[in-house]
């Protein structure tokens, strides 16, 4: 009796096997039979992706244009500015003594100015009765000339002065927002110094910077006619944010780089995305994913195809029933579930599209409809399920 019992859970555990016990695999229908589909036509929407870099559409360095120390830092990081607002003052002691100094020169020549005007209209007057002659009046006029010259000259100095005391305010060139501030007060720094006081971002529209392979390019150029059709005529392409989210504003490609990246065949391209919310920020990272639809063209399910050293391989059904080991090309754009091919299968071909791994070549097998392949995996699942039930198990081991 012990004996019997022993034979009998070897045979349940045969027949859970032969009944798909594995998950993922072919079960054993016998007499090799195969779920087989014909190949025929259809329309696929794919897409490609390519890792992007996103940048505002105007990121400004923000650097003083004078050396001394930072007084006082009126932004904080993140926050939204508007052209000339103010953003840090630096130490303006010297730069305002400067123009004190200058101011000063320039009352000093007015004062000179004055003076030799006066020597001159005297000078004018004592000419015309005859009491000097042309040599001092023209001595005269030359040194009125001299003062007004001066004057000019101090002013000048005046107004460069001035112009040095507004670099110790360092103002927003452009609208947008507050990057990093790797400076605090008390810093001594300099037109050179790096990293720049911050950078003001404008991230009312964003620029995301992408590769597409030279050979991708050739053939949108070829299509189109031109390069400039084939940016007029791309599709609206969307934006995989770092944590794997769309963003919920569509873009367009603005700009194509004209020269080739030697070193990667890759050529450069630019897309635009409207950023409202400002949920875009300037440096971050995601992927440009653009959408291709095929037409009229051969699509099969990955799930059917062999990937063996970067080739693809599906078993075609020939004569007298025996399956081929056959080679295809499949287009480069996927959308990670289909396959388009472009070689290699024909319509009114057919393929096995499971059991891919218990095929050899030149293999005779009995070709069943993919209909009665789901039937039979149902059937076999649910003897299975009975076959493993806990009451029945104990009943057949009593």
């Amino acid at each position: 009796m012990k004996k019997d019992r022993i034979l009998l859970v070897a045979a349940m555990a045969a027949l859970l096997v032969s009944c798909g016990g594995k998950k993922g695999g072919m079960p054993n229908f016998g007499d090799n039979e195969f779920p087989v589909k014909t190949v025929g036509t259809s329309n696929a929407d794919l897409q490609t992706s390519y890792p992007a870099t996103i940048k505002g559409v105007q990121d400004v360095e923000i650097r003083p244009k004078t050396t001394g120390f930072i007084t006082r830092v009126y932004v904080q990081e993140g926050q939204s500015v508007g052209a000339g607002q103010m953003l840090f003052a630096l130490d303006d002691g010297p730069s305002q003594a400067q123009v004190r100094q200058a101011q000063a020169a320039v009352n000093t020549a007015r004062a000179q100015v004055n003076t030799a005007k006066l020597t001159y209209d005297n000078s004018q007057k004592l000419f015309e009765s005859s009491v000097i002659g042309n040599y001092e009046l023209q001595t005269a006029k030359n040194t009125y000339e001299s003062a007004q010259a001066q004057l000019a000259q101090a002013q000048a100095s005046l107004s460069a002065a001035r112009e040095a005391l507004s670099f110790c305010y360092v103002k927003s060139p452009a609208s947008g927002i507050i990057g990093s501030l790797p400076y605090k007060v008390g810093t001594l720094v300099s037109p050179s110094v790096q990293p720049a006081l911050t950078t003001v971002s404008n991230n009312s529209v964003m620029e995301v910077y992408f590769s597409m392979a030279e050979k991708d390019m050739l053939e949108m150029s070829k299509t189109s006619g031109s390069m400039k059709n084939a940016i007029a005529e791309f599709p609206e392409v969307k934006l995989q944010l770092a944590d794997g989210t769309i963003f919920n504003q569509a873009g367009h490609v603005s700009k194509v780089s004209g020269v080739i990246d030697a070193a990667t065949g890759a050529v450069s391209m630019i897309a635009r995305f409207p950023n409202p919310q400002g949920l875009l920020k300037s440096g971050g990272s995601g992927s440009i994913i653009i959408p291709k639809t095929a037409s009229n063209s051969i699509v099969i399910p990955q799930q059917c195809v062999m990937e063996v050293q970067n080739k693809y391989f599906v078993y075609v059904l020939g004569a007298k029933n025996k399956v081929k080991y056959t080679e295809i090309t499949v287009a480069p754009h996927n959308d990670g579930m289909n396959y388009v091919v472009t070689s290699g299968l024909k319509v009114g071909d057919k393929y096995v599209t499971n059991g891919l791994t218990k095929l050899s070549d030149d293999m005779e097998i009995k070709p069943i409809t993919p209909e009665q392949y789901e039937k039979k995996v149902a059937e076999a699942e649910k003897l299975g399920e009975n076959q493993s039930s806990p009451s029945k198990f104990g009943d057949a081991m009593k």
